[in-house]
């Protein structure tokens, strides 16, 4: 059986998921929708598709079984609300929106329709960092103590000059933090387990943009653990993202995405890192070249569909980022520790 894939979205990140369906046995690309149709037409265009300027014209084409979001985060929820309420199972590209009321919304429309939704989070799947949740699953890291992630990436001027909705608080929903950091947020908090409180500081120091382009907060975890984070887009050339986590037995190191330390007490025998960290492309350009991580989120989503089972992230799971992100700023702006909802 063939499942039938809409994007909604003709730009950069819809061309990565578009690319990504064309790899997943068992998916066909079937449509395309953005609201400039030139956009519609040189994406459906290269994957041989009909394209649609008008969502609700493209939500009725026939056969169609589920869409993939890949417009600005801050329409992410109005968007995915008009495809579950057609019946179509959602798979939100990150953040699932830019408000953790907004994703409320999303996940309860998924709900009554009972539609499967989950979020595109690929880190989530790569196979050092499921090396990294096993180990920190099975215990063998021992009590969470401290957690340090670093996000230190580069976006020219151009990246927000070239774009209506990047660097701006209704459509990007924040800067470094809520674009760029969101992926590591959500680690951090996946593998950590909830944040109860954040404290932290922003600045927009390098780019013409709304929002932030560098962001600072500690956190306290609801396990009494703490950390810190912090992510920027003004750090030239780029550095690849890096994950510290240190329990009572030890530290282990994602570095990009490769597990670089597992400086455990009771360390077994050959159990050591699978590389050397290697640079992320992330780190300097928006373009997604291997689009393998994202081969695995659909097909871990149309397994979950079928099987009426959560995805790798869910639409619960896609929230708690956002409402982690929208603490850090609200803690920015106060000047004060912030509890998170």
């Amino acid at each position: 059986m063939t499942v039938h894939v809409g994007l909604i979205g003709a730009g950069n990140i819809s061309d990565t998921h578009a690319r990504a369906v064309r790899e997943v046995q068992g998916a066909s690309l079937a449509a395309v929708f953005a609201p400039t149709r030139a956009h519609a037409d040189a994406l459906a265009a290269r994957h041989s598709v009909p394209a649609y300027d008008a969502l609700d014209r493209m939500l009725e084409h026939r056969p169609l079984d589920m869409v993939i979001v890949g417009t600005p985060s801050g329409l992410h929820a109005e968007h995915a609300i008009a495809a579950a309420r057609r019946g179509l199972h959602v798979l939100v590209e990150k953040p699932i929106d830019v408000t953790a009321a907004r994703a409320d919304a999303v996940i309860a429309e998924a709900s009554r329709a009972g539609v499967t939704l989950g979020v595109i989070f690929q880190d989530r799947l790569k196979p050092d960092v499921l090396r990294l949740k096993a180990l920190i699953d099975g215990g063998r890291l021992g009590a969470p103590i401290l957690a340090d992630a670093r996000v230190k990436w580069y976006r020219p001027p151009s990246y927000y000059a070239g774009s209506r909705w990047r660097g701006t608080r209704a459509l990007d929903g924040g800067g470094a933090l809520m674009n760029q950091g969101v992926h590591t947020v959500d680690l951090l908090i996946w593998l950590f387990g909830p944040a109860r409180r954040v404290m932290a500081r922003t600045a927009t120091a390098l780019h013409a943009i709304e929002v932030e382009d560098t962001a600072v907060a500690a956190i306290e975890f609801a396990n009494g653990a703490l950390g810190t984070i912090q992510a920027t887009t003004a750090a030239y050339p780029g550095y690849s993202r890096r994950l510290e986590l240190t329990g009572s037995n030890g530290t282990l190191i994602l570095d990009g995405d490769d597990l670089t330390a597992i400086d455990l007490h009771d360390a077994r025998p050959g159990e050591r890192p699978s590389a050397a960290a290697a640079a992320t492309v992330s780190a300097a350009s928006p373009v997604v070249a291997d689009v393998s991580a994202h081969v695995r989120v659909i097909e871990d989503f149309l397994r979950a569909a079928d099987a009426k089972r959560a995805p790798a992230c869910d639409g619960p799971g896609g929230r708690a980022s956002v409402a982690v992100i929208e603490a850090i700023y609200e803690s920015a702006r106060r000047g004060s520790p912030i509890d998170v909802s």
